[in-house]
């Protein structure tokens, strides 16, 4: 099974919030910042339709260009994605 994709940008701030939430979490993500690999953009974009950050990627579920106000919203919102990520 793949870890779940976070998509950054070094220096963003909702990104930095993004990354020490889920540390608190313990969520294991492969992080990408697409500032840093660029040619990592297209995931990004083919991911979630927007090059915004930070958005997840769980297979098929995603949550793009967040706060953690907006994640745990949509976690509330789908229990199941929720389990999976650990955060249930």
């Amino acid at each position: 099974m793949t870890k779940p994709k976070l998509f950054v940008k070094q220096g963003c701030p909702w990104c930095i919030e993004a990354l020490e939430y889920f540390k608190t979490k313990a969520v294991d993500f492969e992080i990408i910042d697409v500032r840093t690999e660029p040619t990592r953009m297209p995931e990004l974009i083919e991911a979630s339709g927007q090059s915004k950050t930070p958005t997840l990627q769980n297979g098929d579920f995603v949550v793009a260009d967040f706060d953690i106000e907006e994640f745990e919203t949509a976690m509330f919102k789908n229990p199941q994605e929720a389990n999976k990520l650990g955060l249930a």
